[in-house]
């Protein structure tokens, strides 16, 4: 199952910056309706909080060009006690969140896990700055109103000297324009897995999904557990872009999920490659590292990985950016920056994403794939041209998120999810 080493010779697309940061941003500046509560539980504050060690170090994102690179032994000695990381499921190697943190770092890790943006910021929000995380993920374009409800910190840049690992192109979004707050993590996309041997059609398209999940699979179909992506696909299919505000495009999604195709979910699952492998599903939306993680399962299973099918939805999706960020009142935030520091070392880095399938930003990826990961399996599920960069979408936070969310929980009570 080795990749080919072409698939390994477009790993930064040239559009990949410019799409990213084009659409990436708080549109007009406006908060969502569907987030007052998070606003009220946060006080009404306007301003991240002011307790980080990071609040005098306002340098910009290359400052750490020329400290030492691979090496976190500046800051080792600033890590102890328990690390609390909020992520996403199954989002690193479990030897980097386990012995090998206790070791190296001298923490013990505590990981917990969120299925959508929403539910991350609601946590946060909800806790008074007492959520007791030191690390959360946010996808970018959040990362302006959890910055202004002072629910993540300033990172002490001077603590991550491994920022200088990190592809430009991956730095400076317009979201985090000097990366004062967040540092990349990951970059990915959505499509879909299917099961051949259930379903006999091929699939290619949104719509083939759509079809299916109300034809062969009705009954036994997943779909991603969050409003943005749910909805995502229908007006993919329909070539909308996600982030209308049109009332007739939210209107008529709204028509569809929740009256006709709600009934055919089986299950709302950010997450399914576990369940996949269980043979709980025969097709599932999801993102590109976690259905390249259900063929691994499907095998360990006893299953044939052979039997299931990735598709890049078309004829548009989604590109998304999760960044490591700290969190106010983080109990343990100079183990929070080690730690950070450490998944930029570029050997650890690739250690990582051979576990989770996402591509993680570092510079001159080619060469280290090749020196660290040379056996690297299902390769073109993680690196993506500038053909498939440029039919990718990224989220706009609008109004219209309040809608969306809606829908989902509309859809849900019509599934009986």
């Amino acid at each position: 199952m080795s990749n080919e080493k072409k698939q390994l010779k477009m790993l930064a697309p040239e559009g990949f910056r410019e799409k990213l940061s084009r659409r990436a941003f708080l549109q007009g500046g406006t908060a969502v309706a569907g987030f007052a509560l998070i606003a009220a539980a946060c006080g009404g504050s306007d301003s991240a909080t002011e307790s980080s060690t990071a609040d005098t170090n306002t340098s910009d994102a290359t400052s750490t060009e020329g400290l030492a690179s691979g090496d976190w032994s500046r800051v080792i000695n600033q890590s102890n006690g328990t690390l609390a990381m909020y992520t996403w499921g199954d989002y690193n190697d479990p030897d980097l969140v386990g012995a090998l943190a206790g070791s190296t770092l001298n923490v013990t890790m505590k990981v917990d896990y969120y299925a959508s943006n929403e539910d991350l910021i609601t946590k946060l929000a909800t806790s008074g700055g007492s959520s007791g995380f030191d690390i959360v993920v946010p996808t970018g374009p959040y990362i302006p109103q959890m910055i202004e409800k002072g629910l993540i910190q300033k990172l002490d840049k001077s603590l991550i000297p491994n920022m200088v690992n990190v592809d430009p192109n991956y730095l400076a979004q317009d979201w985090d324009p000097t990366n004062d707050y967040s540092v990349c993590k990951n970059w990915g996309t959505t499509g879909y897995f299917y099961d051949t041997t259930k379903i006999s059609k091929e699939l290619t398209t949104w719509q083939d999904f759509i079809d299916t999940c109300m034809g062969e699979a009705s009954g036994n179909c997943s779909v991603i557990d969050a409003a943005p992506n749910y909805c995502g696909m229908w007006f993919w299919a329909n070539k909308i872009n996600w982030n209308t505000e049109t009332p007739a495009d939210l209107d008529a999604c709204e028509k569809f999920l929740v009256e006709e195709f709600a009934q055919h979910i089986k299950a709302f699952d950010s997450y399914p490659s576990t369940k996949l492998a269980e043979g709980a599903y025969s097709i599932a939306m999801a993102w590109n590292g976690d259905a390249r993680q259900a063929y691994v399962r499907i095998e360990e299973a006893g299953g044939n990985p052979s039997n299931w099918k990735w598709v890049l939805g078309s004829p548009n999706t989604e590109l998304w950016m999760d960044n490591y960020c700290v969190a106010a009142g983080a109990p343990n935030a100079d183990a929070a920056h080690a730690w950070i520091n450490w998944d930029l070392v570029p050997e650890i880095s690739i250690k990582d994403l051979s576990y989770h399938g996402y591509h993680t930003g570092m510079k001159n990826m080619a060469q280290l794939i090749s020196d660290v990961a040379p056996d690297l399996v299902k390769g073109d599920m993680i690196f993506f041209g500038d053909e498939q960069v440029a039919t990718m979408q990224t989220q706009v936070i609008t109004p219209a998120l309040d809608r969306l969310i809606d829908i989902l929980n509309k859809s849900k009570a019509k599934a009986g999810g």
